[in-house]
């Protein structure tokens, strides 16, 4: 089995973070939903728990951060293409995310990134096929 990852994010509305989402194109699997939790899947490897911030504390034993005033990590994605970063991130920001910086161009690589309801910051990138080994 190849090794999959599970990013585990504190929000503070389940029902408000999935339909932000699921505006962006993502599905969940119900068998991994409740009123505490839901997995986004991104791909066949790549799954996002949402956790209710009460429930994440479950799991940790320091504070939840306050993603207004830092961030924790940035979660980046690769897209199939420029436009397809563009399409990702426009859509985010109609669904109510915020930009977090300008595009980046460096020929080779163009990302774009946003902050989700929850302050999370992700990263949307396409890097040419040529470029990369």
């Amino acid at each position: 089995m190849a090794t999959q990852i599970f990013v585990n994010l504190p929000v503070e509305s389940l029902g408000r973070s999935v339909e932000f989402f699921k505006q962006l194109g993502y599905t969940f699997n119900a068998q991994f939903t409740d009123q505490n939790a839901t997995c986004m899947v991104i791909s066949e490897s790549i799954y996002v728990m949402l956790l209710v911030k009460d429930y994440f504390k479950t799991f940790i034993n320091k504070e939840v951060a306050d993603t207004s005033k830092v961030t924790g990590a940035i979660i980046a994605l690769s897209a199939e293409s420029r436009a397809a970063v563009d399409t990702l991130v426009d859509t985010a920001l109609k669904a109510g995310g915020k930009a977090t910086k300008p595009p980046t161009d460096h020929g080779f690589m163009y990302q774009r990134s946003f902050q989700d309801l929850d302050g999370h910051q992700w990263e949307i990138l396409w890097m040419d096929p040529k470029n990369v080994q």
